[in-house]
């Protein structure tokens, strides 16, 4: 059947004007259809125009004839989820790996990250990343192998950000960013008094000075800048930022509850839809009792899958619902960069606050 399905997708894509090879495999869990066809037309000759458009087409066509067989296609909200929410589109021991550094890819993505940090141009990254004993193949995707392994891995398969387009775009920014100075930190005041090497080293007594008269200038420049004009309006603001990072921290909490939810019951109705056919054919013949043992096991999932989706829900949702659902969470990338962006406002008073205190603590004494 499979054969005979994509025998008659390449008819309705392909029109018997382009050549054709069509392949089924049947050594895998998963019967599955290869086709490689000649790009250029025998009819008018010319070539075929791959673009997406003509990828939904075929997409759309596929689905199509799989349906009319009582065939299972491909969810692609499901998909899109999986990439985005579930494992990144690894595999599950990748996924597993990756949490350790210790997967193929997980290496790959590390050594392609350190060398573009290291590279001023896209011919230093090649030769870099050929250091490390990659061999690079060019094509219509760049792809990597190194010296342990047997196969190429194509970068794209690591991430939006891994293209080759992508990794040059990368490797320009980097070399831009180089050109900005950094934002300085402002330093810690050393106690001089109670510093054992201060005590015993008077050279360094004296470099300690000239630090903590360096730190006490960069603070009061600090606090200007912000707008302070005594030690307390420093307290006030710390009391709020702490109000704010605990009010961020409450709603990613509650944003990171609704997205569990939401993708414990993504997986629920893909296993509803995976298994319904298998459930139908089940209650429509009770007394199976071999198909019944057979099925046993996607029969339970479906069972407990339905049990779950019909506690929340009246009609059953579609992953279609459930992934726009989770792309109106977005707002909790905004709230963790608020959040981390709070974290350094608070130290950054926290050390105003400390050197002022050290510092012209000890000129009052004097």
């Amino acid at each position: 059947m499979a054969h005979q399905i994509g025998m008659k997708l390449c008819k309705k894509i392909l029109k018997d004007e382009y050549e054709f090879v069509l392949s089924t495999h049947v050594y895998k869990g998963h019967i599955h259809n290869h086709i490689i066809f000649n790009n250029v037309n025998m009819v008018t000759g010319r070539c075929y125009q791959s673009n997406k458009k003509s990828y939904h087409q075929i997409r759309y066509q596929s689905d199509k004839l799989c349906k009319e067989n009582n065939l299972s296609v491909i969810d692609e909200y499901y998909e899109r989820f999986k990439k985005k929410y579930k494992t990144n589109d690894k595999s599950w021991y990748e996924n597993e790996q990756a949490k350790n550094g210790t997967s193929w890819k997980s290496r790959l993505q590390f050594d392609i990250d350190r060398m573009i940090k290291q590279s001023k141009d896209w011919d230093k990254f090649l030769k870099n990343i050929a250091n490390l004993g990659y061999e690079i193949k060019y094509g219509k995707h760049i792809a990597f192998k190194h010296k342990d392994k047997e196969r190429f891995t194509r970068a794209k398969t690591i991430g939006e950000d891994y293209t080759e387009e992508r990794l040059k775009e990368r490797i320009t920014e980097n070399a831009n960013q180089k050109t900005f100075t950094v934002k300085k930190r402002v330093g810690n005041i050393i106690d001089i008094k109670n510093n054992e090497k201060a005590q015993s080293s008077k050279g360094y007594e004296f470099w300690a000075t000239k630090h903590n008269l360096q730190v006490a200038s960069d603070t009061v420049i600090l606090m200007r800048e912000k707008g302070f004009k005594s030690i307390a309006q420093p307290d006030d603001f710390i009391k709020k930022s702490a109000d704010k990072r605990q009010s961020l921290q409450e709603e990613i909490k509650v944003l990171d509850e609704k997205i569990a939810t939401l993708s414990t019951t993504m997986e629920q109705v893909h296993t509803v839809t995976k298994y319904r056919q298998i459930y139908q054919a089940y209650k429509k013949e009770p007394t199976d009792k071999a198909f019944a043992c057979e099925h046993k096991a996607e029969i339970l999932l479906y069972e407990k899958a339905f049990a779950y989706l019909k506690k929340s829900y009246s009609k059953m949702p579609n992953s279609k619902q459930i992934f726009e659902e989770l792309e109106k969470l977005k707002k909790k990338n905004t709230l963790m960069q608020e959040y981390s962006s709070s974290k350094t406002e608070m130290t950054e008073l926290y050390q105003i606050r400390k050197n002022y205190e050290r510092y012209m603590g000890k000129e009052m004494e004097r």
